[in-house]
């Protein structure tokens, strides 16, 4: 989602129907985000999306197994049992 944030806005730059009820001299934070915007479709495919996984998984050498995982957890339990 796309929204603009501008701190430190002065009142004065407001249009007309934002300044109501605000003091002159003073400065607001405006947000502007696009309302009922409806999810765009992903922007590639499935298959494009499983490429780019085998590519991260390929290049991340702290993969485990889950038995090893399993094993890691359990270790971690019993430090509690003693």
């Amino acid at each position: 989602m796309n929204k603009i944030v501008r701190e430190h806005y002065p009142v004065e730059n407001l249009p007309a129907d934002l300044r109501e009820g605000l003091t002159d001299g003073s400065t607001v934070r405006v947000v502007v985000e696009i309302e009922n915007r409806s999810p765009s479709p992903a922007e590639i495919s499935f298959a494009e999306f499983m490429t780019q996984v085998e590519a991260y998984r390929n290049q991340d050498d702290r993969r485990v197994t889950s038995a090893e995982a399993v094993a890691r957890i359990r270790e971690l339990r019993d430090e509690w049992d003693d």
